[in-house]
């Protein structure tokens, strides 16, 4: 049986010196023999290459005041938090608690902040984020470009956040922050089966395009406002277009499609969304009320092409009878008429004259041509 025990302690390290489980001091470096015939004797050494000091019976090393111009001591309470530099580099964050840093070996730094802020604010918070052990005591949340962020603590509104970094204190209250899409966005209203006033039912596809302009509305108003926004237009159509018939929302599209813009515009004013614009993308018609248009579009258009040619066999008969008319009242004008086609007719080829036999008592054919010639 040894009654003596021989520890080892290096320049870097220390060692904590217990009897019967009670701390009796520190140790220094070097060679250390201690008399132990009953075992009671235990020396726990430790590394301050590692400055935290980690121990199930820290607080009783604490309490004996050994540590004291050796280590920092950190005392945490349940609303404070303390962030650690070590060798000027952010090393992690703390909850509360007891902890203590050696001193000897490396340069320790600690800044403790006040937590009941549940934001937590700080120059170096990028690099703060990046802690493996951040996680443990913030939440951290990134609202990146063209959005916002909504902010809620506890189920009230605070702020609305811009593009940035943002961090919360865990265990104080529940903050929560809703990202929002600044950006313009498409809702197809698709498939919609409407009918008219005159009982006509036609499958309409439409497009609203918007943006949100005030997020907190946005968030507040509605659990999803691309649905809301989607049901709003749904009911806007089915009013405006199943009180017109047929025909007259054919012939008014465009009217019809500033009157859907416009009821839907003050409707989004309300959801925190301003409309770009809302528009009629396709109309279909049924199967057999499509064949029925197209047979009376075709019998429109040949009443037109009939209505045309009689107008146009109209105008052709007055003005042979007004030039008729002309012709009979100047005989010079009627000759110099039979000149013009007798020129035509020569101009066009050989003129052949073929004359008959002449009738007693009258003038013959070829006297009459000679006498025209």
């Amino acid at each position: 049986m040894f009654l003596f025990k021989r520890y080892k302690i290096r320049s870097y390290e220390m060692g904590l010196l217990f009897r019967e489980d009670e701390f009796r001091g520190l140790v220094e470096a070097g060679t250390r023999w201690f008399f132990d015939p009953f075992g009671n004797v235990r020396l726990d050494i430790v590394s301050q290459r590692d400055p935290w000091l980690v121990h199930e019976k820290l607080d009783l090393i604490v309490k004996s005041g050994a540590l004291k111009e050796r280590a920092v001591v950190l005392d945490l309470q349940d609303h404070e938090r303390a962030l650690v530099w070590i060798e000027n580099r952010f090393s992690h964050v703390l909850p509360a608690g007891l902890y203590a840093y050696w001193t000897g070996q490396k340069n320790v730094r600690v800044e403790i902040v006040d937590s009941g802020n549940v934001r937590f604010e700080h120059d170096e918070l990028k690099m703060i984020a990046r802690s493996p052990m951040v996680q443990r005591v913030l939440d951290v949340c990134t609202v990146n470009r063209d959005r916002v962020g909504v902010l809620f603590i506890d189920g009230r509104y605070i702020e609305t956040l811009s593009p940035g970094l943002y961090a919360f204190w865990k265990g104080q209250s529940d903050a929560v922050v809703v990202e929002i899409d600044l950006r313009e966005t498409m809702v197809d209203v698709g498939g919609q089966d409407i009918m008219t006033a005159d009982k006509v039912t036609l499958r309409l596809n439409a497009v609203v395009t918007y943006k949100i302009v005030d997020a907190r509305k946005a968030v507040s108003q509605t659990d999803d406002v691309r649905q809301a926004l989607y049901r709003e237009t749904q009911l806007v159509l089915r009013s405006v277009i199943g009180a017109r018939e047929l025909d007259l929302f054919l012939t008014e599209k465009d009217a019809v499609a500033k009157e859907i813009e416009d009821n839907v515009r003050r409707r989004a004013g309300e959801l925190g969304l301003e409309i770009a614009s809302v528009g009629i993308r396709d109309v279909i018609l049924p199967g057999d009320m499509k064949d029925l248009m197209n047979k009376v579009t075709e019998a429109r258009k040949a009443a037109e092409a009939n209505l045309i040619s009689r107008r146009e066999e109209t105008a052709a008969m007055r003005s042979q009878a007004n030039t008729a008319k002309l012709l009979a009242d100047n005989p010079v004008l009627m000759r110099l008429r039979e000149l013009e086609v007798l020129e035509k007719i020569a101009a066009s080829g050989k003129l052949n004259i073929v004359l008959g036999e002449r009738i007693p008592g009258e003038k013959g054919l070829a006297d009459k041509v000679v006498n025209l010639l």
